[in-house]
């Protein structure tokens, strides 16, 4: 639905998604408030000390250097083939975005959405039909311990999933015992071998994953082993190898990331090595976990045995390490008419649209065009990794090109791209 400027856009998260939002918005003369309950970049820094497999010139948008050069003349970015690490990506180009002068006057950083609904509205009222989108948003907001109503004529929700990690039990449930010790684990890939090292050296730690942050930890964890020889890893994970892939990590044919196809083949190399230093267990599922008065952990693990089903067993450790992705919180929206994915918790219409595209490379991926963004409720859209659901294959540049087709809605313009116009701008 077409909304004219100067309206008020919320816009939920204050991460690179969410900021690149607010610019395109600020630029097109939009009213804009961000809201984040922690800090710009928040999830990026938590796994800030891990290189991207992605360089700098795609997890940048023309709009952004532009508003950064505009800000400082000075301001040096980093090359386009450079290969930063979440970090130095937060540091060099998004918080130096977040503090320009077209951002730095609509964060609201300390304040958390709690829900957002229609005013004079339930969820159940005129379903499906357009007059919803003739009230405003009602958004409580909790800043500074005091909660308030404030009102926008766009939502978009831009939070990610980092915060909602899946279980580590069998079916995507928790193990038993899991929820009393939650708080304990690593959902995101800790820094073993810096801030983290002696929380991990010498230690016996459970690694519960297949997919690249896994891999990341464990090759971490068998560095740390060289100079911690006592250092150990057991390696879950939930899928045993098959016929096409006999190795922890699948490895993309010619992949176009090299340091992607690098960490999948180290990790499968330290996984299927006689390697002392690391246990693989295929097709492993967590049971139970029990925290015994020393700290460390007790975890049956039930295993496939071809010829006697599945073998459980009990295993110490003193660390675990969880990589089995993450979930998107709905209870942002749960007052809204949102229509989701069965399977992925995504929005269904890109959900839809993705299930459709054949291809394991995030690479290989195809925009689906505006109407893919589009939800029942008007004027609500799911932006970022969010809008991938449990999915994981979401790149920064996905969400740039979301972020464009989302204002050629807004602005009804189908030929409206900054990011083009951008471009050819003379420099």
């Amino acid at each position: 639905m077409a909304v004219d400027t100067p309206a008020r856009l919320a816009i939920l998260g204050a991460g690179p998604i969410g900021l690149e939002a607010a610019l395109y918005a600020r630029y097109l003369g939009y009213d804009v408030d961000v809201y984040d309950r922690r800090g710009v970049a928040a999830h990026v820094l938590q796994w800030g000390h891990v290189p991207m497999f992605s360089p700098f010139g795609m997890n940048r948008s023309p709009l952004g250097l532009a508003a950064l050069n505009a800000q400082d003349e000075h301001y040096v970015p980093p090359g386009d083939d450079q290969l930063l690490t979440g970090r130095q990506w937060a540091e060099r180009y998004l918080l130096p975005l977040a503090h320009s002068d077209l951002l730095s006057d609509s964060l609201r950083l300390g304040a958390e959405v709690l829900g957002v609904s229609r005013r004079g509205l339930l969820k159940g009222d005129a379903p499906g039909q357009a007059e919803r989108g003739e009230s405003e948003f009602l958004l409580l907001v909790r800043e500074e311990g005091v909660e308030r109503y404030e009102s926008a004529e766009v939502v978009i929700d831009a939070t990610g999933t980092l915060s909602q990690p899946g279980g580590l039990g069998p079916g995507g449930l928790a193990a038993v015992g899991e929820s009393a010790v939650r708080g304990d684990i690593d959902w995101v890939c800790p820094d073993v071998r810096g801030a983290d090292r002696q929380r991990f050296a010498g230690r016996r730690t459970l690694v519960v994953g297949s997919g690249y942050s896994a891999a990341t930890t464990v090759v971490a964890l068998a560095a740390l082993a060289d100079d911690a020889p006592d250092t150990r890893v057991t390696w879950v994970t939930r899928r045993g190898p098959g016929a096409a892939q006999s190795a922890p990590v699948r490895r993309i044919a010619d992949d176009r990331l090299a340091a992607r196809d690098q960490l999948a083949a180290a990790a499968n190399e330290l996984a299927t090595a006689a390697d002392a230093r690391i246990t693989w267990l295929p097709g492993g599922i967590v049971q139970s976990i029990e925290r015994g008065e020393s700290g460390r952990y007790t975890v049956r693990i039930g295993v496939k045995d071809a010829d006697a089903g599945v073998q459980h067993e009990d295993y110490q450790f003193d660390r675990i390490v969880g990589h089995v992705g993450y979930r998107p919180d709905d209870r942002l929206f749960r007052e809204l008419q949102v229509h989701q994915c069965y399977a992925t918790e995504g929005p269904i219409k890109l959900a839809a649209a993705l299930l459709q595209q054949a291809s394991g490379d995030c690479l290989d991926a195809v925009a689906p065009g505006p109407r893919a963004l589009l939800q029942v409720e008007p004027n609500f859209y799911i932006l970022g990794a969010k809008s991938y659901g449990r999915r994981s294959d979401f790149l920064f540049a996905t969400g740039l090109e979301q972020i464009r087709e989302l204002f050629t809605i807004l602005g009804d313009r189908e030929s409206l791209d900054l990011y083009a116009s951008m471009k050819n701008l003379p420099s």
